[in-house]
């Protein structure tokens, strides 16, 4: 599985391209700004955009979105609990995520435990709302993406709208520390990590592993 990440903005939010080398399919996760560069990226790898995924409605995420699915068309989703989201007033976050624009409806709203096919890609839905009500992370053959849920080191805020730490630790704790610990974890910013380094190091965790 091929894995690319685009740091975008002034926010340095993680952008994912997910990609087979069998098929030449691949699934944009997070896109938050600069759909050209994104899409300049696939071309390079060789890659057919089948869908667009987020882990979340924050503005800093989304706003590649309308580019890329304008571009090629790729099915669009998002958790329903999020897709009020993407109706908010983002004007303060355009001037940081160049390329950004107002998301458009999604195509699909994505359900716990739901897999998501893109050629052989195979994607599965964890929900873990916590520091969004709608918050997912997308599993795929021992690939983790996180969104704000999970970071190196440390766990999304959750004194935003729609937070609640409690049940962002719970979620975390009973649906992404269960993975195998050599799961590599992609969050939405910052570097990458494991499941087996977050279970034994992370501060927010410690203690607390079930």
């Amino acid at each position: 599985m091929i894995v690319r990440t685009l740091v975008i903005g002034t926010i340095m939010e993680n952008t994912y391209i997910l990609g087979s080398e069998d098929s030449g399919d691949c699934v944009i996760i997070d896109p938050g700004g600069e759909p050209d560069r994104v899409l300049e990226e696939v071309e390079t790898l060789e890659l057919r955009v089948g869908m667009i995924l987020n882990t979340h409605g924050h503005g800093d995420h989304v706003g590649g979105v309308a580019g890329i699915k304008n571009a090629t068309n790729a099915t669009y989703g998002i958790h329903e609990a999020d897709a009020g989201m993407l109706k908010s007033d983002n004007s303060w976050i355009a001037t940081m995520m160049p390329g950004f624009q107002d998301p458009p409806e999604p195509d699909i709203n994505v359900i716990h435990e739901q897999i998501l096919e893109v050629g052989d890609i195979r994607i599965r839905v964890i929900e873990t709302p916590g520091h969004t009500q709608g918050g997912v992370c997308y599993y795929t053959e021992g690939l983790l993406f996180t969104g704000d849920t999970l970071f190196q080191g440390s766990i999304g805020r959750s004194d935003l709208p729609g937070g609640n730490g409690r049940l962002l630790i719970q979620n975390i704790l009973s649906r992404l520390m269960s993975l195998p610990t050599d799961t590599i974890v992609y969050p939405g910013h910052g570097p990458e990590s494991t499941v087996g380094r977050e279970k034994l190091t992370n501060p927010f965790l410690l203690g607390s592993i079930i």
